[in-house]
C-alpha cells in the first residue's frame, strides 16, 4: 500500500462539488486515512509550496489557496501517488482527459479543483504537512 496527499482546493469546496470529489475517491477505491477541512492562511500556504517561490505564479496561488476553506487528505492505496495523479488529470483543465477530476470540475489552471503529490517524496513531506502520525487511521 501507498500514501499520497490530496487537496480537494478552494474553488472546488466553494462550488459545492467536494462531496462529489469524495465519492469519486471512495469510488476508485481509495480509503481515505487522514481529511480535514481547514483554511489554509498565507503563511501556511507559502510554506507549502515553497517549492514554487521563485515561480512567477507564487504570489497568485498562495492567494487563491488562502483565499477561503479546502479539504486536506491522505490517500491509500496500491500506487496511490500514480493512481491519484491519472484521476485528477493534467494541471490545466483544457488539456485534462475526459473523465478526471480537473476536466470535470477544473475552470483554468489556477483553479484546478485538486492538489496532489507527484513523487514519494512530495507525499513524504506533504503528508506531515498537514497531519501527525496520530491522525492517519
Amino acid at each position: 500500500m501507498e500514501r499520497t496527499f490530496a487537496i480537494i482546493k478552494p474553488d472546488s469546496f466553494a462550488a459545492g462539488n467536494a462531496g462529489k470529489i469524495l465519492a469519486r475517491i471512495y469510488a476508485e477505491g481509495f480509503k481515505v486515512v487522514g481529511i480535514k477541512k481547514l483554511y489554509m492562511s498565507k503563511v501556511e500556504a507559502e510554506g507549502f509550496y515553497y517549492v514554487h517561490k521563485e515561480r512567477p505564479f507564487f504570489g497568485e496561488l498562495t492567494d487563491f489557496m488562502s483565499s477561503a476553506p479546502c479539504i486536506v487528505m491522505v490517500l491509500e492505496t496500491e500506487g496511490a501517488i500514480l493512481k491519484w495523479r491519472d484521476l485528477m488529470g493534467a494541471t490545466n483543465p483544457a488539456e485534462a482527459a475526459e473523465g478526471t477530476m480537473r476536466k470535470e470540475f477544473g475552470s483554468n489552471i489556477g483553479e484546478n479543483a485538486t492538489h496532489g503529490s507527484d513523487a514519494p517524496e512530495t507525499a513524504a513531506f506533504e503528508i506531515p504537512y498537514f497531519f501527525s502520525g496520530l491522525e492517519l487511521l
